[in-house]
């Protein structure tokens, strides 16, 4: 990232293009304006925004429907804000019905995502990856994917279409779901936490043609896998939505726990103050405030 007015690129062309070369597109979570920038900065070429970890910084508390279509818009708008990279937003069960999701479409679209996810759980919703879900029927879960597709005013947003219902009705059900999601229009498809490595890889080849996301969640339902199966067996996407929300608490929790025992930060895992402002971009800020005094 360079001027803080510069012109950006088109990033849903841009994430069209990343799904279609070979080999995995991975896609780190981030669950605010700073975190998306630090994925950006460590080069990865997209970023997703995980209801999970917006959830736990907004309200500090699960992800279990807690958070409104208002709030992680407003977090969406700020997300892609912050980087030059698409941004693809966790948009739930889209707030509501077929009506409801037509709205939120528009209002993500606006906000600048590339690309947004849906699913197919009644509300309020849960983690993919805690137990206790339950699903919509599947000829509405049909008609929101189908109302997400209509709304869309750039062809270019990608709709990308998960269902929840491998954990309750098995992951034949779930394959059958993503198809129909497929003639609905979707462009990606995503079957939330197949339990085996048999599992996955019955959802690959039973999907193969289509555009497919894998979940990477640490200590999820999902039995592990290296990415290199995951790109045999033909993912076009792969999310590590709570990596950097783990990544931070944990580093939080030490560097407070060091203050607490020593009244000190020293040892504490910790960078510096002025490696933070070069992070957040003040040099940039600074060459803009010069280049508009004249």
């Amino acid at each position: 990232m360079t001027s803080f007015v510069a012109p950006r690129p088109n990033p849903r062309a841009r994430l069209r293009e990343l799904l279609a070369a070979p080999g995995p597109l991975i896609a780190p979570g981030a669950y605010d304006a700073l975190s998306a920038r630090l994925v950006q900065q460590a080069g990865f070429d997209v970023v997703y925004m995980t209801g999970f970890g917006t959830s736990a910084s907004l309200l500090g508390r699960p992800d279990v429907g807690l958070l409104g279509g208002a709030e992680m818009t407003d977090n969406a708008r700020r997300m892609a804000q912050a980087v030059d990279v698409p941004l693809i937003a966790d948009a739930d069960t889209g707030y509501g019905n077929a009506l409801n999701v037509v709205r939120t479409v528009r209002e993500y679209e606006q906000a600048g995502v590339a690309g947004l996810q849906l699913e197919d759980q009644v509300s309020p919703k849960r983690c993919g990856h805690m137990a206790g879900k339950a699903v919509i029927d599947v000829e509405e879960a049909v008609a929101k994917v189908r109302a997400a597709v209509a709304a869309r005013t750039d062809p270019d947003l990608v709709v990308i279409a998960r269902t929840d219902v491998a954990q309750v009705e098995g992951t034949r059900a779930a394959i059958d779901r993503a198809l129909r999601f497929a003639d609905a229009g979707a462009d990606v498809l995503f079957v939330e936490a197949p339990r085996t490595a048999e599992d996955v890889e019955l959802v690959a080849t039973e999907l193969k043609g289509h555009h497919l996301l894998f979940n990477w969640v640490e200590g999820g339902q999902t039995e592990g896998l290296t990415m290199e199966r995951v790109a045999e067996l033909g993912f076009s996407l792969v999310l590590f939505p709570i990596s950097t929300l783990l990544a931070a608490t944990h580093a939080m929790q030490a560097a407070l726990s060091t203050l607490k025992l020593t009244s000190s930060t020293a040892g504490a895992p910790m960078g510096d103050f002025d490696g933070f402002l070069q992070t957040i971009g003040l040099p940039e800020l600074r060459a803009d405030e010069a280049r508009f005094a004249g």
